[in-house]
């Protein structure tokens, strides 16, 4: 039905649309799907009490959330109206009542014209033409239906009306102030990486989107960097987390404006934001910041393969002010490039970061080596009494590279709860980086390879 209410309706008489309502609009908008608007608009008041319509108000706002604001006036009662006008709300507001089909003939283009009751519109629509019932086909032949008015409860646009109680006569300024969902924004990166001079050019884009089903006319816009909270009815609401890209946070005071905890990028110029509609803003450009190519490989506990596996490809860098990108970096997608042999750019990987503080030290996996592979076994276990263990890992790395690498290999699931594990032998020193991991930069020779061995004491 809806396809056909599309392609076939039409409304007599015309419905003429007014520019957009909008007065002074600033859009604040935040990373999870929410956004605050602030609309101010000249409204010519009458003394005593009237209905004041804000008509160009976000289709998904919340009606809970609204406040205005002016001089000398009282508000007595406001309603969203959110039905909107469209070829199947007509149809269904029509039900009971008579409309009129035109159908033409393809073949000599005369139209005829009958009056029709709408009976139903339940995943189709039924009319009575005289004394038979009719249903209205998507059959693909010119049919269009004629309706005598618009219904005075359908809105060409979201309205938000308020009764208000004036003091005195006059026109002044009233601010609208709502949440909405349906307007949100991510950070989106691209690194051009150059390993023979270890370092990147970064740009940042702020990518907006606007599906709040109203368009915001010359906006200031404020993006704020981080997930406030929002009461979903009393339940937890979980925070959403980064990509893991974050090794070490950093502890720098970025030069931006600051709200409460959050940072704030604000869009230099006023913009249109309009419906259903993408719009990405430059925020970063940096050139020449050192960065590195390393390779990783995590074992679960007692993790042993059959075959070997691919160690991932890591990118690392820093968010600091010196030796770095110089910024904080709100979360989003960082898509990394290198120049091939020709010297094109091409595409090798793409990961998540969260909300990184400048002076951060980030290790961004881009995907899996081809020519460096681990395979890792358990070779002995044996119990050494009541709750311990003695387990014998060996670890073989392989390097396909006409140049050395050096992998970080790390054992996970050691001891995350009694903090008791203990490494009891080993041939190359290790790092305990936290009670649950041992870390081992281990060296492995061009087309050659290379073996760790260690014994661990656990409870398990």
């Amino acid at each position: 039905m809806r396809k056909l209410l599309a392609l076939a309706l039409a409304v007599a008489p015309t419905v003429s649309l007014a520019q957009n309502a909008q007065g002074d609009v600033a859009v604040t908008i935040y990373n999870n799907n929410l956004a605050l608007v602030q609309d101010v608009r000249q409204i010519a008041l009458p003394a005593g009490r009237a209905k004041i319509e804000f008509p160009d108000v976000s289709a998904q706002i919340r009606a809970e959330t609204v406040t205005l604001a002016g001089a000398d006036f009282g508000i007595v009662e406001q309603n969203f109206d959110y039905d909107l006008l469209s070829p199947s709300a007509l149809m269904e507001k029509a039900v009971g009542q008579v409309v009129t089909i035109v159908r033409t003939n393809p073949g000599t283009g005369a139209e005829t014209r009958e009056q029709a009751k709408v009976l139903a519109v339940n995943g189709g629509v039924v009319l009575q033409i005289g004394p038979r019932i009719e249903v209205l086909r998507d059959d693909g032949l010119p049919v269009r239906v004629i309706f005598d008015r618009v219904p005075p409860n359908l809105r060409a646009r979201p309205t938000l009306s308020v009764s208000l109680d004036s003091g005195r006569a006059g026109t002044r300024p009233l601010t609208l102030s709502y949440l909405t969902p349906g307007l949100g924004w991510k950070a989106d990166y691209v690194a051009l990486f150059d390993e023979a001079k270890g370092a990147i050019d970064v740009q940042g884009w702020i990518t907006l989107t606007n599906n709040s089903g109203t368009t915001y006319s010359n906006a200031e816009t404020l993006l704020v960097a981080g997930s406030v909270g929002q009461n979903d009815g009393g339940g937890y609401r979980p925070v959403r987390r980064g990509g893991g890209a974050l090794e070490r946070p950093g502890t720098e005071t970025a030069a931006r404006e600051q709200l409460g905890d959050f940072y704030l990028y604000p869009i230099k110029e006023r913009t249109t934001i309009a419906q259903a509609q993408q719009k990405q803003v430059s925020f970063l450009d940096v050139s020449g910041a050192p960065a590195s190519k390393a390779y990783e490989y995590r074992n679960g506990w007692l993790g042993t393969s059959d075959e070997a596996r691919s160690a991932a490809t890591v990118l690392k860098f820093s968010s600091a002010k010196s030796d770095g990108l110089g910024d904080a970096l709100p979360a989003g997608t960082v898509r990394v490039y290198v120049r091939d042999a020709r010297g094109q750019p091409q595409f090798i990987g793409e990961n998540n970061i969260g909300h990184t503080p400048m002076g951060s030290s980030l290790a961004l996996k881009t995907g899996e080596a081809f020519d460096v592979k681990v395979r890792s076994v358990v070779e002995m276990r044996e119990k050494l009494g009541k709750d311990r263990w003695r387990t014998t890992m060996r670890y073989t790395l392989t390097n396909a590279r006409a140049n050395a690498v050096t992998v970080d290999l790390i054992q996970a699931g050691l001891d995350n709860w009694w903090q008791d594990t203990r490494i009891t032998d080993e041939n190359l020193k290790s790092e305990r980086r936290s009670a649950d991991e041992a870390l081992w930069k281990v060296p492995v020779p061009a087309n050659g390879e290379a073996v760790v061995t260690a014994t661990f004491d656990t409870r398990y």
